[in-house]
């Protein structure tokens, strides 16, 4: 099977390919160049009836499906996506405008490691042990599929996102319809198919690819749909949340990011300025949990800024097919305008920035980067905690940088905003980091690193960045139900408490 023929369509629906029955094309492109990478036709309502009536029908067989098997289907597939790397990477490239470096070392291997770890997973479904805990009852819980999953991913990481959607979902036992941003739909294709190749039935994973106002939305309100998953940003997180209660189903929301970088007077500076420019610029700096607010204690904060700013400038843009790339564009044009209307409007109030701050010409290796949606690493200095450049989610190659005199007040500016995805604390004193680790309200806080991220370890947020877990054995908790199942042991007819309700005792 050819995994990067899209010519039939961009909807995958019980084991086929097909075309959308909606009325409007759309073109997917590589924000690169402008270039038309593949053209569909979205999904409507109706694709999205068919998708979920096929994931209804695969449901019993795949739910009633021995764990040994869903794994043994898993393994398969993990195989199948190695064997289909290289295309995986090329195709995520072309559609998002990522470093080619970055599609091949860290997306792809990235998503076969998921493969690979729910594999396993999927038959290590825990409970509670059997038990007389009444003393006269044995009690016992099953951990059981909750039904057919809606899910929606985002456009930064296509393929990964898919895979955390997917995975988790099929290894407890549930059937998923997928709804990928239209702007990269195919690697969430492509994945779809592996997964018939590997053997997995037809039903239990289907894509839609369609607008969110239309194809997003009757997935999440739709009736058979039992849980709702969500990749993106909050304000239309909370939206989803909405749509999802009216008929009550489970809902899991990984949502904004606006980490934190917190470095004390005692780090290692180079390692702090070297973690600052990595962690911020990662996929262009559109990951929810990249680096975007940078606190340094006073006595660091002069080199800091300097050291960051240097190594802004020395980062190649260039053609992403180039493994030498460091920083690819955006991933469009009206998206790299957004992110240099938040410089521009620092700018207005007062800001100083001291590396980047526009859109490049041409590229380390001559491209022409005002066909792309390029955007150079953006240091920005002299705003205020309230600025919108530390308050609001950025998602580009913006890095903020604020200094702070006390640990009290660095940590208290940390957790200053509504975000709560992922932090990093910088020091050699394992009392401030086990306080700062302690104290931060994120998901995840790392210490002397931002950003690495692994399979058995769980991806999830604190307040306005949703809640559910992605990854790890936590991430099966949000897809599966608990069920307690107990046994009458003594076959005595009139039990002791049914005097409660008639009689003596």
């Amino acid at each position: 099977m050819d995994l990067t023929d899209f010519s039939a369509g961009a909807q995958y629906i019980a084991g086929r390919q097909t075309r959308g029955t909606g009325t409007e094309p759309f073109q997917v492109v590589n924000p690169a160049d402008g270039s038309v990478v593949q053209q569909v036709t979205l999904a409507s309502t109706g694709d999205v009836d068919a998708a979920v009536a096929a994931a209804r029908a695969a449901l019993p067989e795949w739910a009633g499906a021995t764990p040994g098997a869903r794994s043994e289907a898993l393994l398969k597939l993990a195989a199948v996506l190695a064997g289909a790397a290289d295309d995986l990477a090329r195709v995520e490239t072309a559609q998002t405008g990522k470093p080619i470096k970055l599609s091949t070392e860290f997306d792809v291997p990235g998503t076969v490691d998921n493969t690979a770890f729910f594999a396993g997973a999927a038959r290590n479904l825990e409970g509670k042990a059997a038990g007389e805990y009444s003393g006269d009852h044995t009690s016992y819980v099953r951990r059981e599929a909750i039904g057919v999953v809606g899910s929606i991913s985002p456009w930064n990481y296509p393929l990964q996102m898919a895979a955390w959607k997917i995975l988790p979902a099929v290894a407890a036992g549930n059937t998923i319809v997928l709804k990928p941003a239209e702007l990269t739909p195919l690697t969430s294709l492509m994945f779809a198919r592996a997964c018939t190749e590997a053997g997995i039935p037809d039903g239990v994973v289907n894509v839609v690819t369609g607008a969110g106002l239309g194809a997003g939305e009757h997935l999440v309100s739709h009736p058979g749909v039992a849980m709702v998953s969500f990749t993106g940003s909050t304000p239309v997180g909370k939206r989803v949340a909405e749509l999802a209660s009216a008929t009550a189903k489970r809902t899991h929301l990984e949502l904004g990011g606006k980490a934190p970088f917190v470095v004390f007077d005692d780090a290692d500076l180079e390692a702090a300025i070297h973690g600052a420019v990595a962690g911020s610029l990662i996929n262009s700096g559109q990951d929810c949990t990249a680096a975007t607010r940078a606190y340094i204690q006073r006595p660091l904060y002069d080199a800091f800024v300097a050291g960051v700013a240097e190594l802004f400038e020395a980062v190649r843009l260039g053609d992403p097919l180039n493994p030498q790339t460091d920083l690819g564009p955006l991933v469009s044009f009206t998206h790299r305008d957004r992110v240099a209307g938040f410089v521009e409007r620092a700018r207005g109030y007062g800001a100083v920035v001291a590396a980047g701050g526009h859109a490049p010409v041409k590229g380390h290796d001559g491209t022409d980067l005002a066909r792309g949606a390029y955007y150079r690493p953006t240091l920005i200095t002299g705003v205020t905690q309230d600025s919108e450049v530390v308050q609001g989610e950025i998602f580009g190659p913006v890095l903020v940088a604020l200094p702070f005199d006390s640990d009290e007040e660095g940590l208290r500016l940390a957790n200053d905003t509504p975000y709560g995805l992922a932090a990093s604390a910088w020091t050699r004193d394992i009392h401030r980091s086990l306080r700062a680790t302690r104290e931060i309200a994120a998901g995840c806080v790392w210490v002397n690193d931002h950003i690495p991220i692994i399979s058995e370890m769980p991806h999830g947020g604190y307040k306005s960045s949703g809640y559910g877990k992605d990854m790890s054995q936590y991430s099966l908790d949000e897809y599966t139900q608990v069920k307690h199942v107990m046994y009458d042991t003594t076959a005595v007819v009139r039990k002791d408490w049914h005097r409660t309700v008639f009689g003596d005792r």
